[in-house]
């Protein structure tokens, strides 16, 4: 058997904190959710005056940037450039604002943000996975 890397809740902690900072700085409210490599929750933030839908939308776009293992602008890109049978995968939120957590070239999960325009939930969630 292989040993494989898990997100610790500490990761996912530092990830969201960064995350926050950048959403902060510019103003953004958002939620912010990492998962693991399961996709399943392990932190959660909603910050205050922020839509109630973005709760599900967070969680959705973290867990689609996992299963697919990229992040959810390639999905969206890939449907803005005329590629609608992407609208059909299963599981799959094709929104900008999820991003993979890579360490050491190993996929331990991801993070999903939203609140905001879609580029900008994108903006904090790689600043996020760069806290990795």
């Amino acid at each position: 058997m292989r040993q494989k890397y898990a997100i610790t809740l500490e990761d996912a902690r530092r990830v969201a904190k960064a995350a926050h900072q950048t959403a902060i700085e510019n103003k953004w409210n958002v939620v912010i959710s990492v998962v693991d490599d399961g996709g399943h929750l392990v932190y959660f933030e909603r910050m205050d005056d922020v839509q109630s839908g973005s709760v599900t939308v967070s969680i959705e776009k973290a867990k689609t940037a996992i299963a697919f293992r990229r992040p959810t602008q390639a999905l969206e890109s890939a449907i803005s450039g005329g590629r609608t049978v992407m609208l059909k995968l299963s599981g799959a939120t094709p929104i900008e604002g999820g991003v993979p957590l890579v360490h050491e070239g190993h996929f331990v999960g991801a993070i999903g943000v939203s609140g905001v325009q879609s580029s900008q939930d994108g903006i904090i969630a790689h600043s996020g996975a760069e806290a990795l």
